[in-house]
């Protein structure tokens, strides 16, 4: 958590830069849209250190089974999409999104597809090729540095496209959707989990409305869309709808929520998420910015993965929010 890449000078500027992004003036969801490049950079920037340090090379959630660890989940979740989507050898795939490329580098175990990894942040680049390169995996794993709505590929180049969690910081769905056609190969497919509010969600609940801004305003997100404006993108692209529906319902398969680990309880592995256990971090990092051992504006950051944090747990709770609408769609196929 030393956000070393940032350079010490930069990191309470790249903080205030962000949080300036989320005050309540009129055009500021207008603003953020328009800097959606810069808003997920900078998010990412601050977070990635935390994220690798208290989560691992995977940055998502999964339902789980309760047998099962919450890294197995995990890993099964992006399994999933690999299933869904019919990868195998050969094809070429891209990941949207990719973080430091966790997912990608678990995908390519397990079907030996050539996957690039899309990114616009030079640190979670350089840190996933490291990781690439320790997992003996730089033949099948690569990363392209380039903003998710224009990718400098050729139209129809790629055979399947997924994405975890990461299309919810585009400005709007119907400009990350049609680029993802794009893209496709006729007769491809684009899988994904998609974070929105649910139906449950009342746009005249102040309280709905707070969830909502904590999590945008805790995980670099422009404005939470809906599921149904998420399929309406989907049909308005031109896709095919194959399969879509939210996967943080817990059923018989998956009855432990995927918000579960951030909740507090009695364990050593989520004292970290309780009340005494945030107030002790928020202190101790609030000390090592105090005597210089960590930069300034490492605190505000840790605060604003508190909200994050608030957001989600309360968000899974109430049922307004999901960071798990799955939907598997089809590029149509060109008529003979």
């Amino acid at each position: 958590m030393s956000l070393k890449h940032l350079g010490t000078e930069n990191v309470e500027n790249t903080a205030q830069t962000y949080a300036s992004m989320y005050k309540d003036e009129k055009d500021a969801l207008v603003k953020r849209k328009e800097s959606y490049a810069t808003l997920a950079k900078q998010y990412y920037d601050l977070v990635t250190d935390f994220y690798e340090y208290g989560w691992g090379q995977s940055f998502h959630f999964a339902p789980r089974h309760s047998t099962e660890t919450t890294p197995g989940s995990i890993a099964r979740h992006e399994l999933y999409l690999a299933l869904r989507l019919g990868l195998k050898k050969g094809m070429k795939v891209l990941d949207v999104g990719c973080g430091i490329g966790g997912p990608m580098r678990e995908i390519a175990r397990f079907c030996g597809s050539q996957i690039v990894g899309i990114n616009n942040n030079d640190y979670q680049i350089k840190r996933g090729t490291v990781l690439n390169q320790q997992a003996g995996l730089s033949q099948n794993c690569s990363f392209l540095k380039a903003d998710f709505l224009h990718v400098p590929l050729e139209n129809g180049s790629v055979d399947a496209i997924y994405a975890l969690d990461a299309t919810c910081h585009a400005p709007d769905k119907v400009s990350i959707y049609s680029e993802m056609y794009r893209l496709l190969k006729p007769g491809g497919c684009f899988a994904a989990y998609e974070w929105c509010v649910t139906d449950q969600y009342d746009p005249s609940n102040p309280v709905h409305n707070e969830i909502k801004k904590n999590v945008e305003i805790g995980d670099g997100l422009p404005n939470l869309d809906s599921t149904a404006d998420v399929i309406a993108a989907l049909e308005k692209c031109g896709f095919e709808i194959i399969e879509s529906r939210d996967l943080a319902i817990p059923d018989a398969i998956n009855p432990i929520p995927w918000y579960q680990p951030l909740v507090p309880s009695m364990s050593i592995s989520s004292f970290r998420v309780t009340g005494l256990g945030k107030w002790l971090t928020h202190y101790l990092v609030l000390g090592l910015e105090k005597v210089g051992l960590a930069p300034k504006g490492t605190t505000s950051t840790h605060e604003m993965l508190m909200l994050a944090h608030d957001g989600m747990v309360r968000g899974g709770q109430t049922g307004i929010f999901t960071p798990m609408f799955f939907f598997l769609v089809r590029k149509p196929a060109e008529k003979s």
